[in-house]
């Protein structure tokens, strides 16, 4: 079985992919509930870099006053968008790998917590594709130093089927993490390909080295098939 690679091409609104991993976990839902008269979907990652946004995970969903969605906004230069996945609020945009896997975790023999390991592992066998020693703390995320977080990790599961995933700061401008908490870690920093010193790596060409490590890691997964969406 292949895993289908769906990469939204350019800087896309965070709502753009959204709809897309909304859709297709619809379908594993549907299919769970009639499998005998629904297709199953093919497994599926979505990839992205998104157009400046601030997002807050469920436990803060309805907590972000009209005051702070304002601050994070930047006079129109940001959005901001409550989301169901683990974790607090962080920020995605340009330069920062998202990929949001969209699987049923029953059918590659995963547990929950077993996914979550299986993300930080194949993270961190990405950062060390391009010489980026990186590793997991107490806290959530992957992390180059115990105080340095390339990667943020959120996800959400449904009847075993995930959605969410991660963000992998490629080329970030990191100026963005300095109006939250990131993650609501204080004292911690945020860092990125670019400021551990790799600086020419698209966003595109880790994404699918991300995609391919992750797909060799799971059962029953025999490689990738790319779809570009415009």
């Amino acid at each position: 079985m292949l895993i289908r690679h769906l990469r939204l091409k350019g800087i896309v609104p965070y709502a753009k992919a959204d709809f897309l991993q909304q859709d297709l976990v619809k379908k594993f839902l549907a299919h769970k509930a009639s499998p005998t008269t629904t297709p199953a979907p093919v497994p599926t990652i979505i990839t992205a870099q998104f157009s400046p946004v601030y997002t807050c995970g469920r436990r803060e969903v309805g907590t972000v006053s009209e005051e702070q969605q304002t601050f994070l906004k930047d006079n129109g230069n940001a959005d901001f968008h409550e989301a169901l996945r683990g974790g607090q609020t962080t920020f995605h945009g340009p330069g920062q790998l998202v990929a949001y896997p969209i699987i049923d975790l029953k059918r590659h023999n995963l547990s929950p917590r077993d996914y979550v390991c299986l993300l930080e592992k194949t993270l961190i066998k990405t950062c060390a594709r391009y010489g980026i020693k990186a590793m997991t703390t107490e806290n959530p995320g992957v992390w180059t130093t115990p105080d340095d977080k390339i990667s943020a990790l959120g996800v959400h599961l449904r009847r075993n089927i995930t959605s969410h995933g991660i963000g992998l700061n490629i080329n970030t401008d990191l100026k963005w993490f300095s109006r939250i908490v990131a993650c609501g870690l204080e004292g911690k920093r945020t860092t990125s390909f670019d400021n551990e010193g790799v600086n020419d790596q698209s966003v595109d060409e880790v994404a699918d080295t991300f995609v391919h490590q992750l797909a060799e890691s799971l059962q029953d997964i025999d490689g990738v098939q790319e779809e570009i969406i415009m």
